[in-house]
Parts: structure tokens; C-alpha cells; sequence
């Protein structure tokens, strides 16, 4: 099923049941998808794209969380922290931290990466290989640590 379809019946449900939390993160997704839909003039958007979307999405929130915790502003937290899991449900299984290193090692080996010069190979394959299952700045922070 596609996100799009699986949003729309999660919008529904959330509105049966009157989740005012769930209804925000999901309109969000849903406002996310239609905006990527109509910005060309192509109508279609591949899963790559929905994933990128959601991630962008996450990002933005976690950025607000940071600005409302430093400010005191647990009110407007609370709502971020919310969203952001409500978006990560439709995310891919993220990686967990020996998963990440174990395949960057793996792919450190296959290019013959040996310095921070070849950084750029590693990452260009790490960054297409992982796409919405690790963030790029983790992934960017543990191929310095393996080369460096």
C-alpha cells in the first residue's frame, strides 16, 4: 500500500476517534506529499521521495525541539515531540548503532577507503544504501570516527 493511500486511512481513523495528536502529524505528512505532488509537473512521487519527505519532516521537528527545550518552552515541546512520533511511524526500521558501523565498515572495504580524503565514496554509497533507515548526520559522524 502506499504512503499516500495509508495516510488517508489514518486520517480517517484518527478523526473517527478524535486523536487531536495523530490528526496533526498525519495532516502534516498529508500537506508534506500533496505540496511535493504539485510543485512539478510530474504527479507522482516515489517512495524515495515519500521517505525523503517524512525525513524532512522529522528534522524540521527535531530542530523546533531544540529551540522550545533551550527557550523553556515545554508547551510547544510536548506538540514537536508529538509529531515527530507520529511521522516516524511511517519511517523504515531505523539502523541501530552496531547495524551502521558493522555495514560502513563493509563499505569502507569495498571502496578502499583509508583517510578522510575518501569520505566522498563512502558516503555517496552509505548515504544511497541507507536511504530513510539511518540520518545522514549520524552517518556522516561514524564514517569520520572509522577513518579518522
Amino acid at each position: 500500500m502506499s504512503l499516500e493511500k495509508k495516510i488517508a486511512e489514518d486520517l480517517k481513523a484518527a478523526m473517527k476517534a478524535k486523536d487531536q495528536q495523530a490528526l496533526r502529524g498525519i495532516r502534516a505528512i498529508k500537506a508534506a506529499i500533496l505540496l511535493e505532488k504539485t510543485k512539478g509537473g510530474d504527479t507522482s512521487i516515489s517512495e524515495g521521495d515519500e521517505i525523503k519527505i517524512l525525513q524532512k519532516l522529522v528534522k524540521q521537528r527535531k530542530d523546533s525541539l531544540t529551540i522550545y527545550q533551550e527557550q523553556g518552552r515545554e508547551d510547544l515541546a510536548q506538540t514537536e515531540k508529538e509529531e515527530i512520533e507520529i511521522i516516524e511511524r511511517y519511517l523504515p526500521e531505523q539502523m541501530s548503532a552496531e547495524e551502521l558501523e558493522a555495514e560502513l565498515k563493509a563499505i569502507i572495504a569495498e571502496t578502499g577507503a583509508s583517510s578522510m580524503r575518501d569520505m566522498g565514496k563512502v558516503m555517496g554509497l552509505a548515504s544511497k544504501k541507507f536511504a530513510g533507515r539511518a540520518d545522514g548526520k549520524t552517518i556522516s559522524a561514524k564514517v569520520k570516527e572509522l577513518l579518522g
